[in-house]
């Protein structure tokens, strides 16, 4: 799969969840949700998972930051319902901004055709 990248405004950073695993490991994981513009379905919530990347969202939480999240899509079933889950695994300050596109002028010609 490729690369999934987004673009977007930081609208919402939801608490820490922790907890132990099964196996006495302590786990931290993190909900934030950016709104990309876009017309239909703007927000998007995303998940950081592990004490690194949740520290490391803490740089960002300024709502109405703009920032650029890199993610991967992973589904798992559970009675038969599906679940589907975006895990971020890189955020960018600013984000890419579309560059303002160059005008071009009309030279109008003398040509006949």
């Amino acid at each position: 799969m490729s690369e999934l990248k987004v673009n977007g405004k930081i609208t919402k950073i939801l608490e820490a969840e922790s907890g132990t695993s099964k196996a006495g490991k302590a786990w931290i994981k993190q909900n934030f949700v950016i709104d990309t513009g876009a017309s239909y379905n703007p927000e998007i919530c995303f998940e950081v998972f592990g004490k690194e990347k949740c520290d490391n969202l803490q740089k960002y939480n300024k709502v109405g930051q703009d920032v650029e999240v890199s993610f991967n899509i992973s589904s798992r079933e559970y009675n038969g319902k599906y679940f589907h889950n975006l895990a971020a695994w890189k955020i960018w300050a600013g984000g890419k901004k579309e560059e303002p596109k160059a005008q071009v002028e009309e030279v109008e010609d003398d040509l006949p055709f």
